[in-house]
C-alpha cells in the first residue's frame, strides 16, 4: 500500500504531513507506558510483513495488519505505524521519506477506525464472536486503506485514475486474508494475554 516518492501531487503530500502530525501526536498522548513494548511488537510485525510486496505502478500489494495494531493500540497505533514506514523509507527505500506523512494517514487512519468501531465486539465475553469480529477489524482497515490510497492517487490527476482503481481490486484478496490472520490474532490473544485487548480474564472461556 506505500505509495513512491514522486508520485503524488504536492498539495496531497502537503495535507497528508499534515495530517500525520496530528495523529502521530493524538497517539503519544493515549500510549500508556505499559503498552510501549506491545506497539513496539506490532511496529516490528507490519514492519516485516509489509516488506514481502508486490510492486503495481506506484504503488504495492502486500499484508499490512493494520487492523490489529488498532484494535490493540487506538490511536497509539498511529506512531507505531509511523515508525514501521519510517524505519522501511531509511533502511530499504520502500515509499519514500516525502510521502511519509501520507502513507501514514492512509495505514494508521485506518487502524484508528477499525479500533473505534470493533473494539466493542472483540471485547465480547464469547471469544468466537471476538474473533469474528476481529476478522471484520482487519478486513475493514485493509478496505479502508486502500480506499484512501486510491483516493490519493486519483486527488493527484486524471493520470492516475487507472492505477487508483487495479490497486483496489488487487487487494481485495489482502482484504480475506488480513481479516484471517487477525481474528486468529485475537482468539489466541483472548486465550493468552486477554488484557492487551482490555478483556479481563475468563476462567471456562470457549476455545
Amino acid at each position: 500500500m506505500h505509495i513512491v516518492d514522486g508520485a503524488l501531487a504536492n498539495s496531497v503530500v502537503a495535507g497528508g504531513a499534515v495530517l500525520a502530525v496530528g495523529g502521530i501526536a493524538m497517539g503519544l498522548r493515549h500510549m500508556p507506558m505499559e503498552k510501549i513494548p506491545v506497539a513496539g511488537v506490532l511496529s516490528a510485525s507490519f514492519f516485516v510483513a509489509s516488506l514481502i510486496h508486490v510492486p503495481i505502478g506506484p504503488s504495492s500489494v502486500h499484508l499490512i495488519m493494520n487492523g490489529l495494531a488498532g484494535i490493540v493500540l487506538g490511536w497509539a497505533a498511529v506512531p507505531a505505524l509511523f515508525v514501521g514506514l519510517l524505519l522501511q523509507a531509511v533502511f530499504f527505500g520502500f515509499g519514500g521519506l516525502t510521502v511519509l506523512g501520507i502513507n501514514t494517514v492512509n495505514i494508521a487512519l485506518p487502524a484508528v477506525a477499525a479500533w473505534y468501531l470493533c473494539r466493542g465486539g472483540v471485547r465480547s465475553s464469547d471469544a468466537r464472536i471476538a474473533a469474528l469480529w476481529g476478522a471484520l477489524a482487519g478486513g475493514l482497515s485493509i478496505a479502508l486503506t486502500t480506499i484512501m490510497v486510491a483516493a490519493s492517487l486519483a486527488l493527484s490527476g486524471e493520470e492516475f485514475y487507472p492505477a487508483a482503481k487495479f490497486v483496489f481490486f488487487a487487494h481485495i484478496p489482502v482484504m480475506v486474508i488480513e481479516a484471517g490472520l487477525t481474528a486468529a490474532a485475537v482468539h489466541l490473544t483472548r486465550l493468552v494475554k486477554p488484557e492487551l485487548l482490555d478483556v479481563a480474564p475468563v476462567m471456562g472461556e470457549a476455545r
